[in-house]
């Protein structure tokens, strides 16, 4: 099964769906009370119109998994309002990224500063457009932020129960995507290394900036919700950490190779990009002298033609560095997956959580 397809069970999808448009619906009357025009809200509704839903739905399932009652109204408004909540932030970090890596596009539409920059240019406003565009950008992924943090605040406040756990695992998130975001931007700036230091560096963002906040942590959220044991928890985090991990490699495989009329952006962006991942590391372990040369000064290079795009995606293959990648993927995942097929969850979230991570680590989106 998809992804796509395992959100419409117990009506997931739907329910957060609603949970965001309630959540930009009410941003938007708040700004324009303070005579602020559309264009920041309409930017967020379209961007979380997009997305897979995928760290909402392991927090909604990891809750059914862990004692959560589907016909128990009032527990399961607080877990998809959460999940809201997980997809806000999400926005944000999108946002946020995509400004510092320069993208272009994201979710087959324009990243939201390009976006603004083309705003100020159609209104032929004073000032550089690209400027104005990266600034509207970090305002709009502030929004998304209190969006998520108000969506998250006000889930717990209307519970019957206290769920200090559950605060805890959000702020440790927020916190540790942010340090992410840094050593990723440090790592981008640093010398070319040894390729294992590469790749160390290249595992060490990927744990920070995505793999926990991407499965690990709504495993755990979806977890404390349910009001699970240290136990509980703790195969969450046993579990979490690899999928996430294999979730962000696989994403870095789709960035260089993936369809874009399915990923949503241009074929070889990341490359583009200059990102250094855990497959460059892998490919310049076992180029040759001349070979490490060309993919070190090809890398981050905004004018790669197509041609040069395709070049090298050729000695990406051709080092070795692909079948790697998917070997550590397979590494990552497969025990994971056992684990949570032979632990003790209650069913139908267990099935669904499995379900979830083998989608999510063999997606072509």
């Amino acid at each position: 099964m998809t992804i796509q397809s395992l959100l419409d069970v117990e009506d997931v999808r739907s329910a957060i769906d609603r949970v965001l448009a309630a959540a930009v619906d009410d941003l938007a009357e708040e700004l324009a009370s303070f005579g602020a025009d559309t264009a920041l809200v309409d930017e967020l509704r379209g961007l979380v119109a997009g997305g897979k839903r995928l760290r909402a739905a392991l927090c909604y399932w990891s809750w059914r998994a862990n004692g959560g009652s589907q016909t128990d109204d009032d527990a399961r408004d607080v877990v998809l309002r959460v999940g809201g909540a997980l997809e806000l932030f999400q926005a944000a970090a999108l946002v946020h990224d995509d400004v510092m890596d320069a993208s272009d596009t994201r979710r087959g539409r324009p990243a939201a500063h390009r976006h603004f920059a083309g705003l100020h240019e159609a209104q032929r406003w004073s000032g550089p457009a690209d400027l104005f565009g990266q600034a509207a950008a970090i305002v709009l992924g502030d929004l998304a932020l209190i969006a998520s943090e108000r969506a998250f605040t006000d889930a717990l406040e209307g519970a019957r129960t206290p769920h200090d756990e559950a605060r805890a695992v959000f702020g440790r998130m927020r916190t540790e995507v942010i340090a992410g975001q840094y050593l990723d931007l440090v790592a981008q700036a640093q010398p070319w290394a040894a390729p294992e230091t590469e790749e160390a560096r290249a595992r060490t963002v990927v744990r920070s900036k995505s793999a926990r906040y991407s499965v690990e942590h709504p495993l755990t959220l979806g977890a404390a919700l349910a009001h699970a044991g240290p136990a509980a928890l703790e195969l969450c985090r046993e579990v979490g950490l690899p999928l996430g991990e294999a979730f962000q490699l696989r994403d870095d495989l789709l960035g260089i190779f993936g369809d874009p009329t399915v990923t949503g952006k241009p074929a070889g962006d990341d490359l583009r990009e200059g990102k250094r991942t855990v497959l460059i590391a892998r490919a310049l372990a076992a180029a040759d002298h001349d070979e490490r040369g060309r993919i070190t000064e090809s890398l981050g290079r905004r004018d790669l033609s197509v041609d040069d795009v395709e070049a090298l995606r050729h000695l990406l293959r051709r080092t070795g560095a692909v079948t790697a990648v998917e070997e550590l993927i397979d590494e990552l995942a497969t025990p994971a997956l056992a684990r949570l097929r032979t632990s003790p969850l209650a069913e139908p979230g267990r099935t669904m959580l499995l379900e979830l991570g083998r989608a999510s680590v063999n997606r072509v989106a």
